[in-house]
């Protein structure tokens, strides 16, 4: 069964759309409470945006949101939590080839969630680094999109994430990718996205 429209995050300019309330993100109320204001030249960015940094979430197993190698930070694969809950579950297809009895995704949905979990990953690296202003290249980010075995769109479904850094980070924010469709993720989330981080 499909997701219903109203609650497929619509894409505006920026890829990510976060909202305060439980209703999925929509354009020109994208914001994520967790900070007192921009603190860095990266979250004026994000406030431009609409979008404010939220607290780091909550590890599910046994694990901790981000380490800290030499100057890079390595952060846990982070999914779509907005204000704390999942917003969507089910399987990225692109239409009539999802199994009638299984909730989908959209591919746009999707890349507005992998953008929300761009975000939460900044969380996570400013947990263990203090200022997003010290990052000066995004090395690597993975994406994990949960996906109808028909499904083949995985890289426009990341580059949510992708464009999301770019915007925020500019040229620090240009990275090496991958993108994986896998049979599931992590509490039925139809996305997941992780990255390094190098610092100064």
């Amino acid at each position: 069964m499909s997701t219903p429209s109203e609650a497929v995050p619509a894409m505006p300019a920026s890829p990510a759309n976060v909202t305060e309330t439980a209703a999925a993100p929509t354009a020109g109320a994208a914001t994520q409470v967790g900070g007192a204001g921009a603190s860095s030249a990266v979250e004026q960015r994000l406030a431009e945006l609409g979008l404010t940094l939220p607290d780091v979430a909550a590890p599910v197993a046994a694990y901790v949101p981000a380490v800290i190698s030499g100057n890079h930070v390595y952060t846990s694969g982070q999914l779509p939590f907005i204000n704390g809950k999942l917003e969507a579950t089910g399987k990225v297809s692109a239409g009539s080839e999802g199994a009638s009895d299984e909730s989908t995704v959209s591919p746009e949905a999707a890349k507005a969630y992998a953008a929300v979990c761009a975000v939460n990953a900044l969380a996570a690296v400013k947990s263990v680094i203090g200022d997003l202003d010290r990052i000066t290249r995004i090395v690597k980010v993975v994406g994990f999109v949960s996906s109808d075995p028909s499904f083949t769109g995985q890289p426009g479904v990341i580059n949510g994430a992708s464009e999301l850094l770019g915007q925020v980070l500019g040229d620090a924010g240009q990275h090496a990718r991958s993108a994986v469709g896998v049979s599931v993720l992590p509490l039925d989330s139809p996305v997941e996205v992780e990255l390094i981080a190098e610092f100064a």
